[in-house]
């Protein structure tokens, strides 16, 4: 059985989406739970929702730029 880069990005484009949307509704309990839990992740994890949501931009561009070159 061969796996090809096709194979590859159809398991990673679905596989960063779904890290994104993980984190975001991690990162909205956790402002919407408030207290010290709030002030303490909220923050950080949606910096890390931004970080997860440009892997998944250049996941997909990386996807589009190689299936329309070959």
């Amino acid at each position: 059985m061969r796996v090809g880069v096709r194979d590859i990005f159809d398991l990673l484009i679905p596989a960063a989406l779904i890290a994104v949307l993980v984190t975001l509704c991690f990162g909205l309990y956790a402002l919407f739970r408030g207290g010290d839990y709030g002030r303490s992740r909220s923050n950080k994890l949606m910096r890390l929702r931004v970080l997860m949501q440009f892997i998944a931009v250049l996941v997909l561009v990386a996807a589009y730029w190689w299936r329309t070159t070959h």
